[in-house]
């Protein structure tokens, strides 16, 4: 006897909380594409993402403080120790504790890490450029503005 066809169950939600859903669902299918080509990219350099945003950061902002990387990735202050231990053992960072306040450590990058960013960056740009192709330039500046907007409204909308 043939099992019985699933029943589908009735929509309780409204049209814009279906959108709203389909929105969700494409953008998170969208991060996930992108971040699995970019992680495998930055694997080429020898690096893991957070250890690519770490040196990456600390080149084009200098100086930073572990809390202020932390924020800036997006990561906790456990992670960011984490990756400095291994970008402290592969040369590439150190940490600096000689401000007026020794309570402060900031990290910065070796020559070793300088140099190993300036080699490596322009190809990541243009390997980011090359992802972005299938959208225009406009399409580029309007989708960054939109998703700057969405994240901000959300993080207004939670103080």
């Amino acid at each position: 006897m043939p099992s019985p066809e699933p029943r589908i169950p009735e929509r309780s939600w409204s049209e814009e909380e279906e959108l709203s859903l389909r929105l969700w669902i494409a953008l998170a299918r969208c991060y996930s594409t992108v971040a699995r080509e970019v992680s495998a990219r930055i694997a080429d350099y020898g690096l893991t993402p957070a250890q690519f945003g770490v040196l990456e950061a600390l080149y084009h902002l200098g100086p930073l403080s572990l809390g202020e990387l932390a924020e800036k990735l997006l990561v906790t202050g456990g992670n960011i120790t984490y990756v400095m231990d291994r970008l402290e053992d592969h040369e590439l960072v150190f940490r600096d504790r000689s401000g007026p306040d020794r309570r402060v450590v900031l990290a910065r990058l070796t020559e070793k890490g300088q140099k190993l960013v300036r080699k490596v960056f322009p190809g990541h740009a243009a390997f980011i450029s090359e992802l972005t192709k299938p959208l225009t330039t406009e399409d580029r500046q309007e989708l960054r503005s939109l998703l700057k907007r969405w994240g901000k409204g959300i993080s207004d909308q939670a103080d």
